[in-house]
Order: C-alpha cells, then structure tokens, then sequence
C-alpha cells in the first residue's frame, strides 16, 4: 500500500488526474491507494487553461511501500529472543563441560569447573556466537571462542570475589570459590581459566582460515 499526504496543493482535479494516468501503468501487483488531506491555505487561483503550467508547486509526503516486501515480511517469522539465548546458552554450557574436564591436579579443576559451571545468563558467549553468525559464520567456528571468553568473566569473577578484593561469601547463590576450596587454590583456578582460555581457542579452533580470522 502506499499513502500520500499532500500538504499543500493547489488544483485538486489536476492532481487527481496526474496521479491516476502513473498509477494505471504499474502493474496490478504494484497499483496503489491513495489517500489525500487537503489543507486549507491561501493560494492565488490559477486559471483552468493551463493545466500542465509548471506554476504548480506541492509538498508531497509519502510512504512507498511495495506489495512484495510485506508479503515476504508476513512470511518470515518473528525473531524470538528468549528462546534464542536460552538455545545458545544451553549449547555453551555443554561445550564449557567437555572444555574443561577432571584431570590432574585434580582440585585446581574441581574449582574451575565449580565456578565455571555455576550457572550464569551466558550473555557474553551468546554475543559472540551471534557476531560470527550476523557475518556469515556458523556456531561450530565461534564455540570455542565464546568458550574462552566465558572461562575469562569467570576467572574475574573468583579473583574479584577473594578476601583481598570484595570478600565476598556468594557468587551466583553458591558459595564462591576460596569458601569451598579455600583461598590459595582459588587464586590458581582463576589463573588457570585464563590461560586457558587462550589454549582452548588455539587448539579447539577448526575449519576457520587465516582470512577469517583478520
């Protein structure tokens, strides 16, 4: 459909006329409403001979809008945000568990999956898959980068959360980590996510080529 608003006119029957003899050369798919307000203003009257003089002036106000794009818009379905993060975010807590797994020394990665695992929204990853896909990338190729970027907000967390920092007894309604695990071996498991998380993009990291990296 498409609406036009004539601020100002000054020959109604000319205008009528113009816009009918275009709008009958579309095609039907293309073929318009038109829909005029008229304002009332102070104009000079202009004599009926001279229909085509160029002395018309208009302000025209208009919304083009072509019958195929909203068709196609109507087709395409409405994006839905909740149901997407909570897609993305299910996805990355599965990757973060087989990134990092128990192995020797054993409690520096029981407190690195402790925090890590704890829960979270997941914003951080999810806008990383999403910037790789807005680009035409796919989510297998940004995993392990939004992985790493995780094991990083975590790390900050636990460091941010020790007695020397805010001293603080909870972290995402569980005990933080230097209270399970005491402080020195939280300090060695927030160290350990951070480098890490260098590791994991380096190594986990596959079918992407140098050029898309840059």
């Amino acid at each position: 459909m498409s609406a036009v608003n004539l601020n100002t006119w000054t020959h109604s029957n000319f205008m009528c006329n113009q816009v009918t003899t275009t709008a009958t050369t579309r095609s039907r798919s293309r073929i318009p409403s038109f829909y005029f307000t008229k304002i009332p203003i102070s104009v000079s009257p202009i004599k009926p001979s001279k229909p085509n003089s160029s002395s018309f002036s208009f302000s025209v106000s208009s919304l083009l809008t072509k019958q195929e794009p909203i068709e196609a818009e109507e087709q395409n379905p409405i994006f839905n945000f909740k149901s997407y993060m909570i897609e993305k975010a299910t996805r990355v807590n599965k990757a973060l568990d087989d990134a990092v797994s128990l192995r020797e020394p054993l409690k520096v990665h029981e407190a690195m999956r402790y925090s890590l695992l704890a829960g979270g929204k997941r914003v951080r990853p999810v806008l990383c898959l999403a910037a790789c896909e807005l680009v035409g990338g796919t989510e297998p190729m940004a995993m392990p980068a939004a992985c790493a970027v995780e094991m990083i907000h975590t790390m900050s967390l636990i460091h941010d959360d020790l007695p020397c920092m805010d001293n603080d007894d909870l972290r995402r309604g569980k005990p933080t980590n230097h209270k399970v695990f005491g402080e020195d071996v939280a300090v060695l498991a927030g160290d350990a996510l951070l480098a890490f998380a260098f590791e994991h993009i380096a190594v986990s990291t596959v079918d992407v080529s140098p050029r898309e990296c840059r």
